[in-house]
């Protein structure tokens, strides 16, 4: 149990912190909050009067839970055994549902095939609900917070048959920061994650040391910022953990000089350095920088230019929903997911799992930016071109569906409908 001086402690040390938060976004205090927790079936009221039904189960029992979190969870109908396992964490003021609803995590789970497990802070360990990423007892193995978002993912693997190399962590602003140090607590553990205006692990180890993380950032040298995850787990040598980090260029929250530092910090874990292999143009405004190692990609930088401090998505392809902390910009749930090869089928397309009628195994319906990312077409000068036959798919975007059908392996052809 927390001690009555450290939860006191906490509650004072976040309440500070959420009123430089609300005044560096301009939002009001009743703006700014999320709508508080739905049970399981619910519906709960999102930022932009958006309604979504919450898909959660609120789980009891996973563990000795010594971060006094809440655990809530959802799992897909006939979801197969050896399937993936991702755990998300919300910002500051928000809860389970409404994060889950407004970053379209649910619907992603359902049609790319992974349990999804939810964690909620809770009032009582900080009056703002923001996870307590500055607090070395919160943020080291075994211990606190991470200790409990370990249990959660441990306790889903057993209960849905999961796959235990496949488990991943996202999390937004305070959320984010929780799973940098999610992934430094636990590498053995977690196979990838994606930091969301966050900040890198061990940037503070208090709440004064928090305010300068956030605004105007801390800036260090990448074996200093590596040297922080190496030491939650003296003598591991890997494998580590993939990164994707999010922010936007105009954040006053949590200011971008913490995507580079971020950057930093897991390319040196990863051992090379901090020098973009590839750059690529998004629609919306997204830029995408790959770092490679010698296996691969381990870290993906995504800078959304012009947008604030905020979870990028697109509710006109079924990816959340706009409103306070989600900008209309482009799906980081599906480019995620898709970072982690969890597949690239978005919520409505044929194959659903579920769908009593998948169609032709063969035939995908998709966006010309999911098709190129999953290697069925390519692009040249903004416009997309399918894989083999080099049929003309249209303009390289998110907006744009073609169908295209693999006629033999590795050969595409546009069809009208699948």
């Amino acid at each position: 149990m927390r001690s009555p001086q450290r939860l006191r402690r906490a509650a004072a040390a976040l309440t500070a912190l959420a009123l430089p938060l609300l005044a560096l976004t301009g939002l009001s205090p009743t703006a700014a909050h999320a709508a508080p927790p739905a049970p399981a079936g619910s519906s709960t009221s999102l930022p932009g009067d958006v309604t979504a039904t919450s898909a959660l189960e609120r789980i009891t029992g996973f563990g000795s839970n010594p971060g006094a979190l809440t655990m809530y969870r959802h799992l897909p109908d006939g979801l197969a055994s050896g399937s993936p396992v991702v755990l998300v964490l919300h910002g500051c003021t928000q809860d389970a549902a409404g994060y889950v609803a407004g970053s379209g995590w649910a619907e992603y789970a359902d049609a790319r095939g992974f349990a999804l497990v939810a964690a909620q802070q809770e009032t009582v360990n900080n009056s703002s609900r923001c996870f307590n990423w500055f607090e070395p007892g919160d943020t080291s193995r075994g211990r606190g917070e991470v200790l409990s978002l370990r249990q959660m993912v441990a306790h889903t693997v057993d209960a849905a048959g999961a796959d235990p190399s496949r488990v991943f962590v996202a999390g937004f602003s305070a959320g984010g920061a929780m799973a940098s140090s999610v992934l430094a607590a636990y590498p053995d553990v977690f196979a990838g994650g994606a930091v969301l205006a966050g900040v890198p692990h061990g940037c503070a180890t208090n709440m004064v040391e928090a305010f300068g993380c956030m605004n105007p950032g801390e800036t260090r040298s990448a074996d200093a910022w590596g040297d922080l995850v190496r030491a939650e787990n003296p003598g591991y040598t890997g494998p580590w953990p993939t990164v994707s980090v999010w922010h936007g260029t105009s954040d006053t929250t949590v200011r971008p000089v913490n995507a580079t530092e971020s950057v930093k910090q897991w390319t040196d874990v990863h051992g090379t350095d901090a020098s973009p292999d590839s750059s690529t143009s998004l629609p919306g405004g997204v830029t995408r920088t790959t770092y490679d190692g010698p296996s691969g990609t381990v870290v993906h930088r995504y800078t959304a230019t012009g947008m604030g401090h905020a979870v990028p998505v697109r509710p006109a392809e079924g990816c959340g929903a706009s409103g306070s902390y989600f900008a209309d910009v482009l799906c980081s749930t599906s480019a995620i997911t898709t970072d982690w090869g969890l597949g690239t089928t978005e919520p409505g397309d044929p194959g659903d799992p579920g769908d009593p009628d998948p169609g032709d195994p063969t035939c995908v319906t998709a966006s010309n930016y999911a098709h190129t990312t999953a290697g069925r077409a390519v692009v040249s000068y903004g416009y997309t071109y399918a894989v083999g036959s080099g049929d003309a798919l249209g303009l390289w975007n998110t907006y744009t569906h073609t169908s295209l059908a693999e006629t033999s392996p590795g050969w595409y052809e546009r069809v009208a409908s699948c």
